[in-house]
């Protein structure tokens, strides 16, 4: 339960401090499971991490089909990082819970957060900052694509029958080929 806790005559999960934190365990996708369930073990929250060590969990975690964690790595950045670099974590955590939502089949809460990241992610491109070696051209044409897809299967289109898009699959390249 990854320090969190279910207060016994309370009907909301608490951590450490009493604060609310739901204490469920989470699939691969970061949706609950029933309490005692086997789950995913959750990212551990507000973790320092450099740019390069960032990119690198966050990798890892898209390529094993965990958007969901990939997003909260992001989130550490973002809010641990420099006021000048928030932007380009906040939207890289779009991504990564864009890709979320359209795995799970929420299309289009899916494609508006894609869209929604790569506006945030695009503003670092041609020297709009620091970019770590992210593919930030490769990360907006991948985000508008499969934006465009999960959209056309929402829309009723030839596509409408297919399955969500598989995470792990369709993990972005971070940093390129």
């Amino acid at each position: 339960m990854s320090g969190g806790a279910r207060r016994a005559g309370h009907g909301r999960d608490r951590d450490v401090e009493g604060r609310a934190r739901n204490a469920r365990p989470r699939d691969g996708l970061g949706r609950p499971l029933p309490y005692g369930a086997e789950g995913v073990a959750r990212q551990p929250e507000g973790v320092v991490r450099g740019p390069a060590e960032t990119v690198r969990e966050a990798q890892r975690l898209l390529d094993a089909g965990m958007p969901f964690h990939a997003h909260e790595v992001f989130e550490d950045a973002w809010k641990s990082g420099p006021e000048g670099e928030r932007e380009l974590w906040q939207g890289l955590a779009q991504l990564a819970v864009g890709l979320t939502h359209s795995a799970r089949g929420n299309a289009t809460g899916g494609a508006r957060l894609l869209r929604r990241g790569a506006g945030r992610v695009a503003a670092y491109a041609d020297g709009g900052g620091e970019t770590y070696g992210l593919d930030v051209a490769g990360l907006v044409a991948w985000a508008g694509e499969l934006a465009g897809r999960v959209e056309r299967r929402a829309g009723g289109g030839a596509g409408r029958d297919a399955a969500p898009p598989d995470a792990a699959t369709e993990a972005p390249r971070l940093t390129g080929p």
